[in-house]
Parts: structure tokens; C-alpha cells; sequence
């Protein structure tokens, strides 16, 4: 063998070096192809909704391998099912390539409790919400704060704020419906001007009900003739009203005459 190399010329083995070089070199690159898949690829399956056995054989069945990314807290979302795949669905890739997924958690976490006393239900709504807590049924109870909450109930006992409870949750809430529970005697408003009336309605928490105007022009001075209800019953026993509630009022121009003003039915 040695002969035959020194025998030959020094071109002669320069040139064989370089063929052979050459030919290692596309062997090289051949075999990397062959290797890698090169010019291979497949279409990825949709499992997004799916259950994670169910995905993963699906996935191993197109030639892929799984991998969980990660797993989160999705109400929506039944537990160990797939929220999210990464690639996406229908995205041609490389054959063997790992299909990561997002799943729901099978069991959800722990969040505090909110403390939603004095909050209006709206608020009170988005914020449960906000922390995957779900709005369950809402009572009334008398209190002069309507639609505000006044307790806040799991599994039908008050729930205190700051304690562990699982995402999902139903929160039923206790608001107020507007009306004191305190009842007091209708006041009598008739003689006084609309201004004056208002703001002694809204000092006792009262509300304003309809207002009839008889040839009224400037509302504010209008004097009230006539109020419903009124201070009394017709077998003249004293009515009693809660905050909250209305009184209609009748304006007219002119002061209303004394007896009127009373309220006292004849």
C-alpha cells in the first residue's frame, strides 16, 4: 500500500486526498439530512379542549412527543383538560418534534378572601370575579344602603375576610334594600317650599317620589299643598315611613292655607 502511494506522482495522491475529502464531506451532509428528518414535517393536531390522555395519544399517534408547560386556573375550563397548545393547531413542523401543553389544574388554588362590606354589588361582582370567585345568589335585608353589601356567605355561613378559599368559589351576598329598618312618623312637609321639603326628605333618608305641578313655573319656591303619604290615616292615626321610602308632592304657587298645612284629613 505504502508503495503504491509513494510510487505514484504528488499530484496523483492530491488529487485522490481531495476526491476522497470531497466525498467525505457529502456523505457528511447526506447522513445529516437523513439525520435530522430534513424535508420532513407533518401537520399539528388540534387538542386544545381535549383531556390530557386524550391529547397525548392523538399527539404520539401524528409522531410528536408531549410535554405539560404548564399547568393554570381556568374556571371555563374543565380540570386536566387543554387550555393551550404550543405549536398551534394546524401548523406544519418538523416530524418528532415536542408539542407543549398548557392544561387546568385539577385541583385550584387557595386566594383570600375580599373584604366587601360597604361595597356596591357591582363592585363587589368584579372584584369576586377578579380573583376566579363566582357571584352566587343575593338576599335583601333592610338597610338604608341600597344594593350595598352587608355580608358575605360560603356554603351559607358569613365568611370572614383573609380566610383560604379555592378558586370557583360561590359567594352569596346579603345587600341592602334601600329601606331603613327604623320606622318614624311621616313628616309634614305641606306649606314648606319644594327646596326646603327636599333637603328635610334627605336629611331623614326619604326619597321624592312623583311631583305634580299645578301652574308652577320656578319649582324651587313652589309651595306644597299636598303630600302622599300624609302625616295621617283617615280615622286620623299618625302613618309611620322608613328611610328609603318615597312621598309624592303636589306644588302649587301659593303659600297653602294653615289647616292645609297639617295635613289632618276632615
Amino acid at each position: 500500500m505504502l508503495k503504491i502511494i509513494t510510487g505514484r506522482p504528488l499530484w496523483v495522491n492530491m488529487l485522490v486526498g481531495l476526491l476522497l475529502a470531497i466525498g467525505l464531506f457529502a456523505f457528511f451532509l447526506l447522513s445529516l439530512n437523513w439525520i435530522t428528518g430534513h424535508g420532513q414535517s407533518a401537520t399539528v393536531p388540534s387538542v386544545a379542549g381535549k383531556t390530557y390522555e386524550q391529547a397525548k395519544a392523538i399527539l404520539k399517534k401524528a409522531g410528536f412527543d408531549v410535554e405539560i408547560q404548564d399547568s393554570i386556573y381556568v374556571d371555563s375550563v374543565p380540570a386536566l383538560h387543554v387550555i393551550k397548545q404550543i405549536p398551534d393547531a394546524d401548523e406544519v413542523v418538523k416530524s418528532n418534534r415536542t408539542v407543549f401543553l398548557v392544561i387546568r389544574r385539577a385541583v385550584p388554588p387557595e386566594v383570600e378572601m375580599p373584604n366587601l362590606s360597604g361595597y356596591s354589588f357591582r363592585n363587589a361582582e368584579m372584584v369576586l370575579k377578579g380573583m376566579d370567585l363566582r357571584v352566587g345568589d343575593t338576599t335583601f335585608k333592610p338597610d338604608f344602603a341600597r344594593n350595598a353589601v352587608l355580608e358575605q356567605l360560603y356554603n351559607g355561613a358569613i365568611i370572614k375576610p383573609g380566610t383560604k378559599i379555592r378558586k370557583g368559589s360561590v359567594i352569596s351576598l346579603v345587600l341592602g334594600d334601600g329601606i331603613g329598618n327604623q320606622e318614624f312618623p311621616v313628616p309634614i312637609i305641606t306649606g314648606m317650599t319644594f327646596c326646603d321639603a327636599r333637603a328635610e326628605l334627605e336629611s331623614m333618608g326619604l326619597s321624592i317620589g312623583a311631583i305634580v305641578l299645578d301652574g308652577v313655573t320656578d319649582t324651587c319656591n313652589a309651595f306644597i299643598y299636598k303630600q302622599v303619604p300624609g302625616r295621617y290615616d283617615d280615622e286620623k292615626r299618625i302613618l309611620r315611613i322608613r328611610s328609603g321610602q318615597t312621598i309624592d308632592l303636589f306644588l302649587q304657587p301659593d303659600r297653602p292655607v294653615a289647616d292645609t298645612t297639617m295635613n289632618i284629613p276632615e
